[in-house]
């Protein structure tokens, strides 16, 4: 169950660095609110493949619905609720302001690391298949 797996780990960090620059230097309409949504769930994705060997469809789906759950704790200001609205760490993290925009790029990041799992293991179900025999 829990194996290191040093490819989505360095995804994982490529990924992190590349939201923390979204955060710092993006200032625009698009990648900032979006795109950064889109990469976090495949950053998050990303950081539990590289520590736990869940099934690839497990693993997005539960970080889909976790992507959701964090959503809906914004739509219901859960942060001014239990009185952090004041923490900027709260506000980070769990966010203050619900968008069917964020669980549109949240479904689409999800879709696009399904895409690619798929992708490579078609890719090395050929290889194995023919690769290793058709020399």
């Amino acid at each position: 169950m829990y194996k290191f797996q040093k490819q989505y780990f360095a995804l994982t960090l490529v990924l992190f660095l590349i939201e923390i620059f979204i955060a710092l230097f993006a200032r625009d309409q698009v990648i900032r609110p979006y795109g950064g949504d889109l990469l976090v769930v495949i950053l998050l994705y990303c950081l539990i493949k590289s520590v736990i060997n869940f099934p690839v469809t497990l693993t997005a789906l539960g970080v889909l619905l976790f992507s959701y759950l964090v959503e809906t704790l914004q739509f219901f200001n859960v942060v001014n609720h239990i009185g952090l609205a004041n923490s900027k760490t709260a506000n980070i993290l769990i966010g203050n302001s619900f968008s069917w925009l964020d669980i549109l790029a949240y479904t689409l990041g999800i879709l696009l690391v399904l895409g690619i799992e798929k992708s490579q293991f078609s890719k090395t179900r050929k290889k194995i298949r023919y690769g290793f025999f058709c020399r």
